[in-house]
């Protein structure tokens, strides 16, 4: 038997095969209040996720209040604008068991995956690429992701422990993907089928029409590296289907009219604040105009290297290195860090919250899930950890509350946020991680 090669893969020999995809979200489907589809099926829910490095500040960061109403501490004064969206869950674990503790790493990695990475290997699949297989492959983005560090090695997302899904990190370049000469605007007027992606769902076609037989020949490491490749190739030859299909009219869906000037690549906070809003609207929008229903932001590395004008070191440095402030009982400038990125996790929210959808608004039909890499920053513990949810995943989540996971797994909250997007698992996660039932507190 003559072997295959990437050439011969790439050429295709065959006849295209048909494929079928659901319409975009219509506002003509919805029900007279606007707050479900006309036939009584539930508006549909977005899932996204949020990153930062470096945890927080002890007291400064986690209430001392549970429940609802709860008195907002120095390091979250920026919420009260969006208290109310939010669910915030404090004193949780990242159980390494077995496995080391790896710092900046084991933290997020059990946030979003339930299990603690071995030694030297990366994630396993994060929660958002789970739910991107179930709710991903109606729209022209499987899934959306980007990073306001301007280093498209920042990412929390991964398909499996060696391919992590690269983000875009130029809100220019961002633009031009989402907004640019292949968008197709759900309200204009006109619609021209490209020659082009005609051109190129005929070629795809025939390459997966050989698919079967590329399995047979090869061993069972390649078929998994294969089959990652040709699920790939599904979701183009779905984007390819979407974008020769007229879309119809979204009321939400409003373009952004011109394009963005770059603003300056550096690692002051001054810089990656400004990219970070103009990604983050970038992104709302695009959901909105239903290009995407699965999302993910970075605003820092776990390393964080963000920089305080006038101030020598990074924040990842500055962690370690500054000491307390005997006046204050803190790390003065290690909380500027921190107090900075959650200005900039209620910017994100209120991308969402800011665009109207049904009689209500973008956010009550998304979830999103806000992670970090440790505990307490100056000590890098993966206790003591907090993570977020936002947005009320079309009616199943209740907001507004504190809870306290007394110590329990991180994982609770993501396997929270699988069962809520509908990802029918009776368990997430591994060893002292696996849990199998959701937060109740915040179920509606």
């Amino acid at each position: 038997m003559s072997k295959w090669d990437r050439r011969r893969v790439l050429k295709g020999m065959v006849k295209g095969v048909g494929v079928t995809v659901a319409l975009p979200f219509l506002d003509y489907f919805l029900n007279g209040n606007g707050t479900a589809m006309a036939q009584g099926a539930p508006m549909p829910v977005r899932f996204g996720t949020w990153g930062y490095g470096l945890g927080g500040t002890g007291k400064l960061f986690v209430p001392q209040q549970t429940g609802r109403n709860y008195q907002l501490p120095e390091e979250l004064s920026s919420w009260a604008p969006i208290q109310e969206d939010v669910n915030l869950f404090t004193n949780g674990n990242a159980f390494p068991d077995a496995s080391p503790n790896r710092n900046h790493y084991t933290g997020w990695v059990v946030s979003r995956t339930g299990i603690a990475p071995d030694s030297g290997s990366g994630p396993s699949e994060t929660i958002d690429l789970t739910i991107a297989k179930k709710i991903g492959g109606a729209t022209r983005f499987n899934n959306l992701t980007a990073t306001a560090t301007a280093d498209a090695r920042d990412t929390y997302s991964y398909y499996n422990a060696s391919t992590p899904n690269e983000p875009e990190w130029s809100p220019l370049a961002f633009y031009k993907r989402l907004f640019g000469l292949d968008f197709q605007d759900p309200n204009a007027d006109e619609f021209e089928r490209d020659a082009r992606v005609i051109a190129r769902q005929s070629v795809l076609s025939a390459i997966m029409e050989q698919e079967s037989s590329l399995m047979k020949t090869v061993g069972v490491a390649d078929r998994e590296r294969l089959d990652q490749y040709f699920t790939g190739l599904r979701q183009l030859e779905l984007q390819f289907t979407q974008r020769l299909t007229k879309p119809e009219p979204i009321a939400s869906c409003v373009a952004p009219g011109e394009a963005p000037v770059d603003v300056a690549m550096d690692q002051s906070t001054e810089s990656i604040k400004l990219r970070h809003q103009m990604m983050s609207e970038l992104m709302a929008m695009a959901v909105a105009c239903d290009q995407s229903r699965v999302f993910n932001m970075t605003y820092s590395a776990a390393f964080a290297s963000t920089i305080k004008t006038g101030y020598a070191k990074p924040h990842h440095t500055c962690t370690h290195e500054e000491p307390v402030d005997e006046a204050l009982g803190y790390q003065e400038n290690a909380s500027f860090f921190t107090r900075r990125a959650m200005e900039s996790w209620v910017d994100f929210v209120e991308a969402f919250k800011k665009i109207p959808e049904g009689d209500g608004t973008l956010l009550d039909n998304v979830l999103i899930l806000g992670t970090t890499d440790v505990g307490y920053a100056r000590t890098h513990s993966v206790d003591g950890m907090s993570v977020f949810l936002a947005g009320r995943a079309g009616g199943k989540i209740n907001t507004g509350n504190h809870i306290d996971l007394n110590g329990g797994s991180v994982a609770q909250v993501g396997y929270t946020a699988l069962r809520a997007m509908g990802v029918d698992s009776p368990s997430w996660g591994t060893l002292s991680n696996e849990t199998s039932e959701v937060i109740g507190d915040v179920q509606v």
